[in-house]
C-alpha cells in the first residue's frame, strides 16, 4: 500500500463492479483494454486498485503473489518508441525495488537496466525487459503493467510494436498480463494490428461512477482538503456533474472559491459551474473527443429528436462509455455537459464578436511574455495556469487547446507577436518578422 496515495484509504467497495471484472481477467491471466471518456476517473479507478492494500485477495487471489507496473505515458519526454520501452523497463525496476523480491533479484533487474542504458539499443532494452519479467514470473510473482493514457503512441505505431508486446507475453509463459487505458479502443487507434489486439485483449467500458462511489471520492477530498459545503449544495453538486470525476474535481475547487453560501439549488449550481473556465474547456474536451456523427446524436438527444436504429448503431461508443444513458428515453449523463452542449451555437457567435483574452488566456500570454523568446515548458504552464490542478494534472489537450485559442485572438488583435510550438518540450512566444 502506498499511504500517500489518497485513493488507497478508499474502502475496498469503491467501484466493486469494475473491480471484480478487472480482477477476474487478471486472475485468468487475460489482457485488458479499459476504455473510458476522456477524464471519467479511470486514473482515479486504477490508483485504487493498484494501491489498495486488499485489492489482490479480495478480487484476484488470496494465495497468489501479483507485482503491478503502472506505466504512464504522460511521463514520456518524447512520444517516441525507444522512449517508451525505456521508461517501461524503468517503472519495472521502480516496482520491483519496492516489492518483496530479494535482493539478489532487485539487483538483476537494476543490472539489466543499467547496462541497456550504457548501450541504448531498442534491441537490448527490450530484450532486458523480457530477462526482469522471467525473473519476477521465476520468483513467484505474477506482473502486471499498466500502460496508461496508451492512446498517447497513436502517431508511433509501427507493425513489431505489438508483436514485442506479445513476444513479452509469450516469454514469460503466459504470466504478464497488460492492462491498456484508453480513450478510444485499440482496434480503432491501432487499425493496423487488428490481428494482433483480437488474440490478447479484452475489452472493459469505464462509465461515469454511482453516486455511492463519487461520495467516496468526495468524502476524501473534503477531509483532506478540509472543504465544507451543505448538504443540499452536496446534493446539488452530485446531481449536475453525473458521476464525471473530472467535474467534481473541478466543481469543488470552483465552490471553494466562490461564497456557497448564496448557492441555494440545483439550477445555482449549474450556472455557477458553467461560469467556470476550467470546467467549460473541460466540456470542450468531452466534446472534441467524439466524431461529428456521435456529436450530430448528441445534439439530437438534447433537442428531444428522435435517435434512428442506425445512429445508435454508428453511435454505439456513446453508449458504451456512458455519454448516453437511459433505454425509452434517452438522456446526456450530466446536466453540466447537456448544458454546454445546449450553449455551443450560441458560444460560437459570441466567439467571432470578441477578441478578449479570458482569465486563463491572459496568463499564458503573460507567462510566455515575460520570458520573451525562450522556451516555456508545459509543466510551468501548468504551474502558472493551473495552480489549483496540479495534484489532479492537466491533459495535453487542455494545454493545446489554451495555446490554440490565445494564437488565433493574438492574430485578430494584430498583435507583433506569435507563438512557436517546440516539439516535445513546450511553447516560446517570438516578434513577428516584419
Amino acid at each position: 500500500m502506498n499511504a500517500s496515495v489518497l485513493e488507497a484509504s478508499y474502502p475496498i467497495s469503491f467501484q466493486k463492479k469494475e473491480a471484480e471484472k478487472l480482477g477476474e481477467y487478471l486472475r485468468q491471466r487475460q489482457c485488458v483494454n479499459l476504455i473510458g471518456m476522456k477524464r471519467v476517473g479511470i486514473s482515479n479507478f486504477l490508483r485504487f486498485f493498484l494501491n489498495h492494500p486488499d485489492t489482490i485477495p479480495t478480487y484476484i487471489n488470496q494465495k497468489e503473489k501479483h507485482l503491478f507496473i503502472p506505466v504512464d505515458l504522460n511521463d514520456l519526454v518524447e512520444q517516441e518508441i525507444y522512449p517508451f520501452w525505456t521508461l517501461t523497463l524503468k517503472r519495472i525496476v521502480d516496482v520491483a525495488d519496492q516489492s518483496d523480491l530479494s535482493p539478489e533479484v532487485k539487483a538483476k533487474v537494476n543490472d539489466l537496466f543499467v547496462k541497456s542504458i550504457q548501450f541504448q539499443d531498442l534491441f537490448m532494452v527490450i530484450d532486458s525487459i523480457r530477462h526482469a519479467l522471467v525473473l519476477i514470473g521465476e520468483n513467484g510473482m505474477y506482473p502486471t503493467i499498466f500502460f496508461l493514457r496508451f492512446d498517447r503512441l497513436k502517431d508511433k505505431f509501427n507493425p513489431s510494436f505489438f508483436d514485442n508486446l506479445q513476444g513479452l507475453r509469450d516469454a514469460a509463459n503466459g504470466n504478464l498480463a497488460y492492462v491498456f487505458t484508453s480513450y478510444r479502443s485499440l482496434v480503432s487507434i491501432f487499425p493496423e494490428a487488428r490481428a494482433n489486439l483480437s488474440v490478447f485483449s479484452q475489452t472493459m467500458y469505464a462509465k461515469p461512477a454511482h453516486e455511492s462511489d463519487m461520495r467516496i471520492v468526495y468524502d476524501a477530498y473534503r477531509k483532506r482538503y478540509k472543504l465544507t459545503l451543505q448538504p443540499p449544495i452536496e446534493k446539488a453538486l452530485f446531481a449536475v456533474i453525473g458521476g464525471y470525476m473530472q467535474y467534481l474535481q473541478l466543481g469543488l475547487i470552483h465552490l471553494n472559491e466562490v461564497e456557497s453560501s448564496t448557492l441555494n439549488t440545483e439550477k445555482d449550481i449549474l450556472e455557477t459551474l458553467l461560469s467556470d473556465e476550467r470546467i467549460v474547456l473541460q466540456s470542450e474536451e468531452l466534446w472534441e473527443s467524439l466524431h461529428v456523427e456521435e456529436q450530430k446524436i448528441l445534439m439530437q438527444v438534447v433537442k428531444s429528436q428522435q435517435v434512428d436504429a442506425l445512429e445508435q448503431e454508428r453511435g454505439r461508443y456513446l453508449w458504451d462509455t456512458g455519454f448516453l444513458v437511459g433505454e425509452k428515453t434517452l438522456s446526456i449523463f450530466s446536466p453540466l455537459f447537456e448544458a454546454y452542449i445546449l450553449h455551443l451555437e450560441h458560444d460560437e457567435s459570441k466567439k467571432k464578436k470578441t477578441a478578449h483574452l479570458t482569465r486563463k488566456e491572459h496568463l499564458l500570454f503573460t507567462l510566455l511574455k515575460e520570458q520573451l523568446g525562450e522556451i516555456v515548458e508545459r509543466e510551468s504552464i501548468v504551474e502558472i495556469v493551473w495552480p489549483e490542478s496540479q495534484e489532479f494534472g492537466v491533459s495535453d489537450w487542455a494545454i493545446d487547446r489554451l495555446v490554440a485559442r490565445v494564437r488565433l485572438k493574438l492574430r485578430e488583435q494584430d498583435t507583433p507577436y506569435e507563438i512557436q510550438t517546440i516539439r516535445t518540450r513546450g511553447y516560446k512566444l517570438t516578434p513577428l518578422k516584419e
